[in-house]
Order: C-alpha cells, then sequence, then structure tokens
C-alpha cells in the first residue's frame, strides 16, 4: 500500500507539472493546505477554455479526500453543477487513471454527489457502478450516498439490496447507513425490521444517535403511532441521547398532521427548557396542524407570532395559508397572497397554485379554477397531475362528468401522467353518475399502463417476476454483478408502466357495483384486489356487507363479517351500526346487541368480564340495567356515542318489545343524553299502534321541549288515536294548542262535537285533506314537512 502511494505521489507531480497552472501547483504541493484554500482556488478559477477548467478538475480529483468540512464538499458539488463541468471532471478522472494514478472511492464520490446535487439520479449511479473500472473500491461514505438517492426515490428494494452487497465487501456500514436503512423501513411501516436494524447496528459497535432516533421517531408519526414516537422519544433522553431542534420538530409535526395540535403545544415548553427556540419548520407544522383541524383564526395567530419574531415565511408556508384562507371561503384574500410571494421576491410554485385552484373548485368556480390553470400551465412546472386532479375531482362534483373524462383524457398529451388519485376522482365520479362499467374499464386501463409488454417480458423464462420476493432476488442478484444503475431502471421501469391501484380505488368501484345491484361484480372485485396482494379495509367491508343486505344475502352478509374478523380488521363502528340497523329491519334486534357486545369486546379499554356481565343481564330480560352498565363504561372510558343507542331503541320498536324501547328511553333521560328526533317517531308510532297513548304523549311532548319539529305523518297519528280514545280528546285539543305556541303551522281539521244524546263513542270524527265548513268545532292542522 505504501508503495502504491509513492507512485501515485511521483505521477501526481509529474501530471500537475503537465497540467496545472502555477498558483494551483503551489496550493496543492502546500503542506499547510487547507480545505479552505482549496475552496478559495475554486473561486478564483478563471473559466479561460477547456484545458484550463480539466486541470482545475485534475486538482479537484487528487485534492478531494483532503477536503474535510461538509460545507467545503458542498461547494465543490455546487461549483462543477453550475459551471458544468461533470463530463470534464470524468475526463480527469480517467487522465489520472491512465497516467498510474490511484483514484480513491471520494475522488468519484465528489461527481456522485454533484448528479445527485443536479437531480440526475441515473448519472449518479452510473458513477458508482463505473467504479470498479478504475479498481476503486467504493467506501461507506459512497455506499451511503447512493443510499440515499435510492431511498428518496423509493425504491426500497434497491436500496436493501445495494446494503447486502454492501456487506459482502471490504466496506463497513456506519452510523449513517444504519440511519438511511432504518428511516427507510420505517417508511414502508416496517419497524420490525427497522429494530432489527437498530439491533445489528449495536451488535456492530455502532451505536445509535439522535439522528437514527428521529428517523424512527419519523416513521412512526408518518403511519400515526403518535403515541409510540412520544415514548421513544422519552427513552431517547433517559438514554443519554438529548433530542435535537430537527428531532422536536418531527415530533410536533407528527401530532399535528394526526389532528392533536393540543398535544403538539403541550411539547413547546419542553423544546424551550432544552435552550431550542422555534424556527420556521416549527412554524409551519404547527400553522398547518391548526388549519387541518379548521382553527383558522388560531392559525392566523401564530403566523402574526412568527413575523414578530422575524421569521419570514417561505414558499411551502405561503402554499400552507392560501389554503387555509380558500378553505375558509376567503379565496379573495388567497389569491392576494399569491401576488405578496412575489413582492417578496419568492416564486411561486404547483403547491400555491394548486391550494387556489382547489379554493375556486370547492366554491364552485370552475371557470375561474380552469383560467387560472391554464395561465399556469404556460409554464412546463407546473403540468402536474395533482392539478388535473383538483380540477376532475371539481367537475365531478358539479356533475360536470363529460368534461372531466376530456380533461382527463388531456393529460398524456401533455406529458402529464395520471396518479392512483386522479384515476379514483374520474372513477368516483363516473360512478355517482351511474357510468360504473365505464370506471371499471378505467381501472384496467390503470393496470395495464403504458408498457404492458413490460409485465410479459418480465413474467417470462427462468428469472421471471411476479411477486415482490422474485423481484428483490432479481435487483439483488443485479446489484451483486455491478448492475446497479440496470437495476434502477428496472424499477423505474415497472413504476412508471401503470398506476397501482390502491384500496380506495377498489372501495370506489365495490360501492359502485353494490348501488347499482351488481352484488355480484363487487365480491369478484373484493377477490381480486386480495389477489393483487392489496387488505381490504373496514371501508371495503362495510360497502360490501351493506350491498348483500340490500340485495337480501344475510347470510353472504355474516360470511364477510367472519372474514373481516379472522383477516384481523376490525369492524369499525360505521361498519357495526350499518350491520345492526340492518338486523333491526330483519327484526333481529336480539342479534344486533349481540353484535355490539362483540364489538365492545375487541376495544382496548374495556372490562371483558362486566360486558360479559351486562350480556346475561340481557339473557334474563333486564334491558334497563344493561344500558344504564353500558352508558357507565362510556362515560369512564370517555368513549360515548349515541347511535349504537338509538339503533337498539329503533330496533325493539320495529320487533313491537315496546317495553324494552321505552327502557332505553327512560335510561338515555336519566343520562342527560338527548334522543335524536327519528328515535321519538319510531316509539311515538309503535306506542300508538299499542294503545299505550299516556307514553307516547310524553314523548312527543318530549320533542316539544326539545325544539323538533316532527313529520305530518306522525303528528296526524298520535292526534287521530287521542280524538278515537273515550277518554283523551282532551288531551287532542290541549296538543293541539301546545304544537301552535312551538311554531307548528295547522291545517283545518274537522271533528263533531258530542251530542248529548250522540253516539257511545262520544262523537263523530271527520278526517280530510281539504277542509270543508262543517258543524262543529274547526281545528287548524298544517305540519312542516
Amino acid at each position: 500500500m505504501l508503495l502504491r502511494k509513492q507512485v501515485r505521489f511521483h505521477n501526481a507531480s509529474r501530471l500537475l507539472t503537465r497540467f496545472l497552472p502555477r498558483r494551483l501547483q503551489h496550493h496543492s504541493s502546500a503542506e499547510t493546505d487547507t480545505d479552505t484554500d482549496g475552496v478559495a482556488v475554486m473561486r478564483d478559477l478563471p473559466n479561460r477554455n477547456r484545458r484550463l477548467s480539466l486541470r482545475f478538475c485534475v486538482w479537484l480529483a487528487l485534492k478531494f479526500e483532503s477536503l474535510v468540512h461538509q460545507h467545503s464538499r458542498n461547494e465543490v458539488s455546487c461549483i462543477l453543477a453550475t459551471k458544468e463541468w461533470c463530463s470534464l471532471y470524468w475526463d480527469a478522472l480517467q487522465l489520472l487513471k491512465n497516467s498510474g494514478i490511484f483514484i480513491t472511492s471520494e475522488s468519484v464520490r465528489a461527481l456522485i454527489r454533484t448528479y445527485s446535487y443536479m437531480g440526475l439520479a441515473e448519472e449518479a449511479i452510473h458513477c458508482f457502478d463505473r467504479m470498479s473500472q478504475f479498481d476503486c473500491e467504493p467506501d461507506a461514505h459512497a455506499y451511503n450516498t447512493i443510499l440515499k438517492l435510492v431511498l428518496k426515490k423509493d425504491f426500497f428494494v434497491l436500496g436493501f439490496s445495494i446494503y447486502n452487497v454492501m456487506l459482502r465487501s471490504n466496506s463497513l456500514p456506519d452510523d449513517h447507513t444504519y440511519t438511511l436503512l432504518i428511516g427507510g423501513f420505517c417508511k414502508i411501516g416496517n419497524f420490525n425490521a427497522a429494530l432489527e436494524m437498530l439491533d445489528d447496528m449495536t451488535k456492530s459497535g455502532v451505536w445509535p444517535d439522535v439522528k437514527t432516533y428521529t428517523a424512527i421517531i419519523c416513521g412512526l408519526c408518518q403511519w400515526k403511532k403518535v403515541d409510540e414516537a412520544f415514548r421513544l422519544f422519552n427513552t431517547m433522553k433517559k438514554n443519554g441521547y438529548w433530542p435535537n431542534l430537527p428531532c422536536y420538530n418531527v415530533l410536533i409535526d407528527g401530532f399535528c398532521k394526526n389532528g392533536r395540535i393540543d398535544e403538539a403545544l403541550s411539547i413547546l415548553p419542553l423544546l424551550r427548557k432544552d435552550g431550542f427556540e422555534l424556527n420556521l419548520r416549527s412554524y409551519r407544522s404547527l400553522i398547518n396542524g391548526f388549519i387541518h383541524a379548521k382553527r383558522y383564526s388560531e392559525a392566523y395567530v401564530w403566523y402574526t407570532k412568527m413575523f414578530k419574531r422575524g421569521i419570514l415565511p417561505d414558499v411551502i408556508l405561503f402554499s400552507i395559508m392560501i389554503r387555509g384562507l380558500s378553505e375558509e371561503g376567503r379565496v379573495g384574500e388567497a389569491a392576494k397572497m399569491l401576488d405578496e410571494i412575489t413582492r417578496m421576491g419568492l416564486v411561486p410554485d404547483a403547491y400555491c397554485y394548486n391550494a387556489l385552484i382547489k379554493g375556486f373548485c370547492d366554491i364552485g368556480l370552475l371557470d375561474q379554477a380552469k383560467s387560472l390553470q391554464l395561465e399556469v400551465s404556460k409554464d412546463e412546472q407546473f403540468h402536474n397531475a395533482y392539478t388535473h386532479t383538483i380540477l376532475i375531482c371539481g367537475m365531478c362534483r358539479n356533475g360536470m362528468v363529460g368534461e372531466a373524462r376530456e380533461l382527463f383524457n388531456q393529460m398524456e398529451k401533455l406529458g402529464c401522467l395520471p396518479s392512483v388519485v386522479t384515476f379514483s376522482a374520474l372513477m368516483h365520479g363516473l360512478c355517482k353518475a351511474h357510468r360504473i362499467e365505464e370506471a371499471h374499464l378505467l381501472l384496467h386501463k390503470m393496470e395495464i399502463g403504458r408498457s404492458p409488454s413490460l409485465f410479459f417480458r418480465l413474467s417470462q423464462g427462468s428469472d421471471r417476476i411476479f411477486d415482490s420476493a422474485s423481484l428483490q432476488k432479481k435487483v439483488e442478484q443485479m446489484c451483486e454483478d455491478h448492475q446497479v444503475l440496470n437495476a434502477y431502471k428496472l424499477l423505474k421501469q415497472l413504476a412508471g408502466s401503470g398506476v397501482v391501484p390502491n384500496i380506495i380505488t377498489y372501495n370506489i368501484l365495490i360501492n359502485g357495483f353494490c348501488k347499482t345491484g351488481n352484488v355480484n361484480a363487487a365480491i369478484k372485485l373484493f377477490k381480486d384486489l386480495q389477489l393483487k396482494g392489496l387488505s381490504p379495509d373496514s371501508i371495503t367491508y362495510g360497502t360490501l356487507i351493506d350491498g348483500l343486505y340490500r340485495a337480501n344475502r344475510e347470510d353472504d352478509a355474516f360470511k364477510i363479517r367472519e372474514h373481516m374478523l379472522k383477516h384481523g380488521c376490525q369492524p369499525g363502528l360505521s361498519n357495526l351500526n350499518a350491520h345492526m340497523s340492518w338486523l333491526n329491519k330483519k327484526r333481529k334486534v336480539s342479534m344486533a346487541f349481540s353484535l355490539y357486545f362483540e364489538y365492545l369486546k375487541s376495544l382496548p379499554r374495556r372490562d371483558s368480564d362486566s360486558i360479559n356481565a351486562l350480556e346475561d343481564y340481557f339473557i334474563r330480560g333486564n334491558v334497563k340495567e344493561v344500558i344504564r352498565g353500558l352508558l357507565e363504561m362510556d362515560f369512564k372510558c370517555r368513549d360515548f356515542n349515541l347511535a349504537p343507542y338509538t339503533i337498539l331503541l329503533t330496533g325493539f320498536c320495529m320487533a313491537k318489545k315496546v317495553d324494552e324501547a321505552l327502557a332505553i328511553f327512560s335510561v338515555l333521560g336519566e343520562f342527560n343524553i338527548n334522543i335524536n328526533p327519528t328515535s321519538c317517531v319510531h316509539l311515538i308510532d309503535i306506542l300508538c299502534e299499542e294503545g299505550k297513548l299516556d307514553d307516547a304523549l310524553h314523548i312527543f311532548l318530549y320533542t316539544l321541549e326539545k325544539g323538533f319539529m316532527l313529520r305530518p305523518r306522525i303528528c296526524n297519528k298520535l292526534l287521530k288515536c287521542l280524538l278515537l280514545s273515550i277518554d283523551k280528546k282532551d288531551y287532542a285539543i290541549d296538543l293541539v294548542d301546545r304544537m301552535q305556541s312551538h311554531g307548528y303551522c295547522m291545517n283545518t281539521y274537522h271533528y263533531d262535537k258530542p251530542m248529548e244524546d250522540g253516539y257511545e263513542s262520544g262523537g263523530l270524527l271527520h278526517f280530510q285533506d281539504e277542509p270543508k265548513v262543517k258543524r262543529g268545532r274547526n281545528v287548524e292542522l298544517q305540519y312542516l314537512a
């Protein structure tokens, strides 16, 4: 190795004498030369001709490994990029190799970093692949540069394959390598693999730092595991790893994005106690959180606070504010803010324009939205799929499905490729317009994509790719054969060959088929999505169960529910409510109650023994005690929801179990819980049928007290029953007076006043749709619909 260095020094001296100007020779040979001096030379280097530029690149290739400061290396990347000297630098490396000078990994990494800085991923990977041509073994820094690049592009299979190649080489992973990979696993939600990687890290003698913990915290927040992220944050502090401001920002952002803005605010005292102050990123997260929570006034207060502290907004924050103003309906102010961006010397990006375009669409100003889109589309950078998706959503919402389809067809001509959200938006519009078959065809177009032959080609031969495991195996093999660039191109081609439908796409179509009564087509889609590796969610199951009930296929609905539970998908409350409602219509209220007990047992904070005891009470017919026990449990867990109780009350009414329905009504009243008008109507209806007029009258008076206005049918039914009753006629007259005083408008009804020598019934009733002049007392009744 020493001999190799001596040969390198001898050859380098000859080469520098030939190629470098005197000033550069002086700097390169001086022992006291620092990286700051090197950067100074780079700044002062005149760009006279290609030969002089090549001299600089030769000097840089020899000098780069001595630039130890990150700032200096960044300046090198900036100079190579702005001067467009990348090809010259490559020529310089070739010249050094031909002169017998040993090329270091750091020298090649300068070029990899520059291409990465310029956003030229393929060129950067090509440089990495060609290192073997220079007999240059990539070191940990070179691997890290490539890893960072491919993981940023979300090519995780390639990133982990590169790591496996790294392990088999002489390069040992460092803390940055592990942090990148842990962040990659967290990004795809594989936290078990991330923790295993953390164990490997410590076993290798590499200790995690704040950046490593921050990567895991960031991943947990992205996957809505904010509580786990906060626990890890506290564990990190206990283990002596003190959080920095970026770590605090990740946690604040996580709470804000998960709708827990108040908890985010509670972290601020900790942040200040550790000696930090909020920066622009902190304010962005908080303001964005307030806007997501629709707490607009608080968002503007924090925006003002930021200005008072002397922190100026960037384009990202402006786009957040424009979105907030637009959501609040203040589109005019949002448009003024767009002008303010340019006055501050900033350039609005696509997100700013999209936020305003969406604002116009939300309030139905589609002409203004399209006009703004046409204005900004003159600039090629604004041809993004999201802009078109916003307009397609707006058009579909306003019934303009034909125009939405036309805009969709124009996208490819503009070089703007539809995303899964674009496809889903149009499919939703087509389903709403009852063009379900057209939406189904769109799903096939989505899957086939632009190069269907690619899938056919990859499915042939011994190395065929038909699932993620075979793809990973092929990519790993290509990396081992120093074909990282080809592996990258393969993944890029696969990613761009078609748009992969997600579960939302399938849910839209399944819902469309169910609503048109084609449940068999919905079930076929349900099976297809599982074959393609997607997992149905609670919405998928709920939609299908509802469709099966509508088709009177109760047994199949229960089979789907069993499938849901078997595959670990717990029914949400909306799913449960739909299931219980359909059982009520079949007058199977006991079965609906059993489902509710089952659901409660699946909740984490519920005591199963207490629920079992209440279930026994229900079997013995003590509904009042059951409801009281359930409500006490709800309030203790702070998890009360009225819907299941009203569904059960309605179910007992449908099953003509009046006492049980009244028991639920009574207990809800004990807990000061307002019963909704629909439940009151069901109760009054069944009580009238069962002749329990006192109870029916009590329920109706409850609706008057609560300010509910019931429909004419139920009001007429109660009044008719009271008038027909021997001893309740006076109640009817009194009720009419009360109704008038509570805002009911009355139509004319007539009944004969009882005659002393008349009918045993005490009078003859005449109900009619149109008022007629008759003897007797006139009562005007008109009920609001």
